[in-house]
């Protein structure tokens, strides 16, 4: 079994070769871009399958062709290298040829969140100075009811078609109807773009409030998708990717997507997840890799086994969340030989990948990290009586940072206040400073691994928690409950529901004064109309007193112990139970199904 763990290993050699050339630095000057590859593409493999999506099919110069001519819509609408647009649609083809497009003229594609409405929709669209909105027709509704808020003219917003049920309306421009007769040749301004230059701004948090728009540069997305393409997929023209997740989010974008185009791979496109059609699916379009988040492997497994859910053409995977109590049991029931787990974040500087296809981590970095020690219970770094933090012994869990250097850039946000509270510094010597991931991880053993130490995603701390594939942040979640006028204080954080993945959240309220009873319509209607539907606490603990640190913060480690038992809280406690949109009281009988995993969440 060793000999067969070194052969294993020894296999993955050239690979990491290859992958450790990619990582030399590269002039910031060097013109590359994604547009570029996709044009490379073109040129190299016209007619293979570039997109399947909806019975629509795209070989890679059709797509290439469609994305020059939106480029030049974009052009005679005056948009140049440097400007940003807001970019608003579903999983589709089209979304593919919106971010191709602006790419190739150096124009930074805004990338929204599709589930956002009302405020948070208008602030992330005001956030970036972009200078149009482009929109699906499929959101339509949502632009509709924010256009009276943004700073943007009539002839500002840009209408994609999607299913042919609406018209453009008259404040907006169809793109699609403009760029039947625009011009189909390779833009000449693909040829200045530099990978330094801006590509896309992914918001984080994906909360409501005050949401971060990431920067995300050429540099980093061209650099992640080749590192997924060669050493984690082993990608080539000769796979199709398995793609459903939101590609406004980095791992779908990114990682998934951006590895299929630097391969010239094709694509499967799937608007939104569905457990049940995923195996179907896989056979019929023969996808031979597909792009995770742990909360889908474990949907997956919640279908009804079958004899046959190995015999499929699925080779390899890639993604991030794959816990390890159902890693073994994922891979052994579909037949998956591969697993390409990755730990990273859209803004942040530090990067694990399991390049070696070990189980259960997330692999090794070559760029310069640390774990420190973290007091949960007090929400704050350990230092000594210098002021410096304690690196953590070998398999304790410590806080991930990432140390930030000429070579390894937090490129941060649009916010400079937000980017400064992300930095660390005089952390193990004086005048350091390093990337806050927000993350406890530890090292494991993973056999021979030619001396690379392997990490293990141990939880999230402090205040972002995850919840159906999304960052949520405490904060700002907090920030919305207590605009309700019965809510004087909240504390928000994140608990574990027994068969699901991540933490869900739930908040302790303080009511005003003179507050006797929450009113549990209002306050529903108030997180409703506030909160998208991953960031709205699942459980609510009505409490007398808050409690803080010394210095005021509030202490969440106790309440995260507690959770919500009705049996161990003597506190009020509601929940917001699957399909509902009002809280109501938490009873044992259903604190029992949470707990058997049976509560439909």
């Amino acid at each position: 079994m060793i000999k067969k763990d070194v052969l294993t290993t020894l296999a993955e050699l050239p690979n990491l070769i290859k992958v450790k050339k990619l990582l030399r630095p590269r002039p910031g000057d060097t013109r590359d871009c994604l547009g570029a590859r996709v044009a490379a593409n073109a040129a190299r493999i016209p007619r293979r399958s570039a997109f399947i999506c909806e019975g629509q099919t795209l070989d890679w110069q059709q797509f290439n062709a469609e994305a020059n001519r939106y480029a030049a819509v974009f052009r005679a609408q005056g948009l140049k290298r440097g400007d940003a647009v807001s970019v608003l649609m579903e999983n589709r083809i089209a979304f593919m040829v919106v971010v191709i497009a602006l790419n190739k003229l150096g124009v930074i594609a805004s990338l929204i969140n599709t589930s956002l409405t009302g405020r948070p929709l208008t602030h992330c669209a005001e956030i970036t100075n972009a200078r149009k909105f482009l929109f699906g027709e499929e959101c339509l509704d949502a632009v509709s009811d924010v256009r009276d808020t943004l700073s943007l003219a009539d002839g500002d917003y840009l209408f994609v078609p999607d299913a042919g049920t609406r018209a453009a309306p008259p404040w907006a421009l169809d793109m699609a109807a403009a760029a039947a007769e625009a011009d189909a040749e390779n833009p000449p301004e693909t040829a200045d773009i530099v990978i330094d230059d801006t590509a896309f701004y992914i918001f984080t948090s994906g909360t409501t409030g005050l949401p971060k728009a990431a920067v995300l540069s050429n540099r980093r997305y061209l650099l992640t998708a080749s590192v997924v393409q060669v050493g984690g997929l082993q990608l080539t023209e000769d796979d199709r990717l398995y793609l459903c997740l939101p590609l406004f989010h980095g791992t779908g974008l990114m990682v998934g997507a951006g590895a299929a185009f630097l391969a010239g791979a094709s694509m499967f496109i799937r608007r939104k997840f569905s457990a049940s059609q995923f195996l179907p699916e896989v056979r019929e379009y023969r996808t031979t890799t597909f792009v995770y988040i742990g909360e889908l492997c474990r949907y997956l497994l919640h279908v009804p086994a079958q004899a046959d859910d190995a015999d499929n053409p699925l080779r390899a995977v890639v993604g991030n969340g794959l816990r390890p109590d159902i890693w073994h049991n994922f891979k052994q029931r579909f037949g998956i030989r591969r697993v390409a787990e990755f730990y990273g974040s859209s803004e942040g500087n530090v990067g694990f990948f399991n390049l070696l296809n070990k189980d259960c981590t997330v692999g090794t970095s070559a760029l310069p990290t640390a774990l420190i020690q973290y007091d949960v219970d007090r929400d704050e770094v350990v230092r000594d009586a210098a002021g410096r933090c304690q690196p953590v012994t070998a398999g304790e869990p410590g806080l991930l940072l990432g140390k930030i250097t000429p070579h390894t850039r937090f490129e941060g946000y649009t916010s400079a206040d937000a980017t400064e509270k992300k930095i660390l510094r005089d952390v193990l010597k004086p005048g350091d400073a390093w990337f806050n991931t927000g993350d406890l991880m530890r090292t494991v053993d993973v056999g021979f691994a030619l001396g690379l130490p392997h990490y293990q995603f141990v939880d999230r701390i402090g205040d972002t928690f995850r919840w159906k594939g999304e960052n949520v942040s405490t904060n700002e979640v907090g920030e919305i409950l207590n605009l309700h006028p019965q809510v004087a204080l909240s504390n928000v954080y994140g608990v574990q529901v027994p068969g699901t993945d991540g933490r869900a959240g739930m908040a302790s309220l303080r009511l005003e004064e003179g507050v006797e009873r929450l009113d549990l319509d209002s306050f529903s209607t108030h997180v409703q109309t506030e909160l998208p539907h991953y960031a709205r606490p699942l459980f609510i603990r009505i409490q007398r007193e808050i409690d803080t640190t010394g210095t005021f913060k509030l202490l969440k480690g106790e309440l995260r112990k507690q959770g919500y038992d009705p049996a161990l809280v003597a506190d009020t406690l509601c929940v917001l139970k699957p399909g509902s949109s009002r809280y109501e009281p938490l009873d044992a009988a259903f604190h029992a199904q949470i707990v058997q995993g049976t509560a439909g969440y």
